[in-house]
């Protein structure tokens, strides 16, 4: 089930990682796409005017939500803790990814007998995955909003592994005391995450995050309530606690607060660049600027209106109306340019000032 998922969520990225831009026909960048624009320019390290590399650490408390065993029981809210620290790359200016380990605790309770009593629970955990960042605010700031951007509202969805221990007791005698289940950080412990952050630019070095993400196990064992009835060996008894709710996954929340240190030698970091705002800017500047274009660098020497760069005919006689080349015009194509061509629209002899002469 968990792998079938796994291929589910992968297949959207596959489809949208396929290029089907153009490969630029010059060969002089093999490694560049390009949609026919002549603005091309090889890309590297140099190039690069941000920084896109930073490091997130944060902590928060852990609640179980949707299991057997709950951290809302009793009209009381058993807390939990949970930290983290990620390694985070910007890929763009709206979107990026983080390598993120995780580790915590959750404490829950639920009641299957009065005559157990409360079954007291806690489970350990620790995790590796992979996230993704959209940042909302960058998608939808408005063009015209020149204020200053210093909150960010980011969503977060991903994948990863996780191991846990989790433990049971209660005033039964039906198992010892506490009971535990253990998984182990491996292939078949996939878990999926989603979930939302605000973040605020203290600096240019340094972001502080509010962060709330919401976790789907995929396992029935993670509350603590002992093993499934499918997975039971034969030397274990049927577990009770995974019969009060009828569902194949506890799922849990965390809720943090984190800082981000951003890395790298430039002043801004891409994460907080808006490239909508930075046309919107330059657009303003230009309209507000007159603009005095130098159209013919190497002059005009003969004053015809025809740039050197183009002109075709850098001596054309002054007053001689000329073509878009800067070549003098003669119309009757006789050789005597209409300056000089006393019979414009009739070939003649130049000796005769470009008329013909009379029999």
């Amino acid at each position: 089930m968990k792998l079938s998922l796994l291929a589910l969520f992968a297949l959207p990225i596959a489809i949208y990682s396929q290029d089907n831009l153009k490969v630029n026909s010059n060969h002089e960048y093999p490694n560049t796409f390009s949609s026919e624009s002549s603005d091309i320019h090889k890309f590297d390290n140099k190039s690069r005017v941000f920084n896109d590399w930073s490091i997130s650490v944060g902590g928060g408390t852990a609640l179980m939500q949707s299991a057997d065993l709950t951290s809302f029981y009793g009209n009381k809210v058993n807390w939990g803790w949970n930290a983290y620290v990620s390694l985070d790359k910007q890929i763009t200016h709206s979107f990026g990814v983080s390598l993120q380990y995780q580790q915590g605790q959750t404490n829950q309770k639920g009641m299957y007998k009065p005559s157990w009593g409360v079954g007291v629970a806690w489970t350990k955990y620790k995790q590796i995955s992979v996230l993704g960042d959209i940042n909302f605010s960058n998608l939808l700031r408005r063009v015209d909003n020149r204020s200053p951007y210093r909150w960010a509202l980011h969503g977060y969805a991903g994948i990863g592994l996780e191991g846990y221990d989790a433990y049971l007791k209660d005033d039964s005698r039906r198992w010892n005391n506490p009971d535990t289940v253990n998984q182990n950080l491996d292939i078949a412990s996939f878990f999926y995450q989603g979930g939302v952050g605000l973040k605020y630019k203290i600096s240019k070095l340094v972001d502080i995050e509010a962060r709330a993400m919401y976790i789907m196990t995929g396992d029935d064992e993670f509350d603590g309530g002992g093993w499934t009835t499918s997975m039971l060996k034969q030397d274990y008894t049927d577990y009770p606690y995974n019969q009060i709710v009828k569902n194949s996954s506890d799922n849990y929340f965390t809720i943090n607060l984190g800082l981000t240190f951003k890395l790298g030698k430039h002043d801004p970091h891409l994460t907080w660049f808006d490239p909508l705002q930075n046309i919107g800017y330059r657009a303003m500047l230009l309209s507000k600027k007159s603009i005095d274009l130098d159209v013919c660098q190497s002059g005009d020497k003969d004053n015809d209106s025809v740039c050197d760069d183009w002109d075709r005919q850098l001596d054309t006689p002054a007053g001689a109306r000329v073509d878009g080349s800067g070549v003098a015009l003669d119309m009757d194509l006789d050789g005597v340019i209409d300056l000089y061509d006393k019979c414009v629209t009739v070939p003649g002899l130049k000796e005769n000032d470009g008329c013909p002469i009379n029999r």
